[in-house]
């Protein structure tokens, strides 16, 4: 089976609390399996990541208020959805919002049955928690930006090390 090669962009949406926004997802091809993962999706053809973070947004949360910020991480992954292969290069943008109430009807019908819920989580649940969250190491990652800002440059997640270079260390 070939692979699929795409870009995407992934929104780190905060609220004011410092509430992390997550979806609960589930890949037809795989009953019962769920997942926890950011708002977020592909990248268009000629579309940037940011312009893709603020369109994926107001498909998947409705929210009108968000003000997004820089990229703060990005990776490469590799998964399987729907039978098809994918390797996904992917760009993490950090945002603020004020609404913490997602409106999920403007999603396509196909993905909206694919996020089945939304939740806002704090990093101490993110850290309890023994469902399955992608990216791996979410909360650490949540928790150094409350703690010291966005890095720069932005850091590489990677099952060797979460934080590479300027302080991240």
């Amino acid at each position: 089976m070939a692979v699929e090669r795409r870009r995407a962009a992934r929104v780190l949406l905060l609220d004011s609390e410092d509430r992390l926004l997550l979806f609960r997802g589930v890949d037809p091809a795989v009953p019962g399996v769920t997942w926890w993962i950011t708002p977020g999706g592909g990248l268009e053809p000629g579309e940037e990541a940011r312009d893709a973070a603020l369109r994926e947004l107001a498909e998947e949360t409705g929210l009108a208020e968000v003000e997004l910020g820089p990229v703060v991480a990005y990776d490469t992954v590799s998964f399987s959805f729907r039978g098809q292969r994918y390797e996904q290069d992917q760009w993490f943008l950090q945002a603020r919002t004020r609404e913490t109430e997602p409106d999920v009807s403007g999603c396509a019908g196909e993905e909206h049955a694919q996020l089945l819920t939304a939740r806002w989580w704090t990093v101490a649940e993110l850290r309890a928690t023994e469902e399955t969250v992608y990216p791996i190491g979410l909360a650490e990652l949540v928790e150094r930006l409350l703690a010291d800002g966005p890095p720069v440059p932005a850091v590489r997640l990677s099952g060797r090390a979460l934080w590479s270079t300027m302080g991240w260390t």
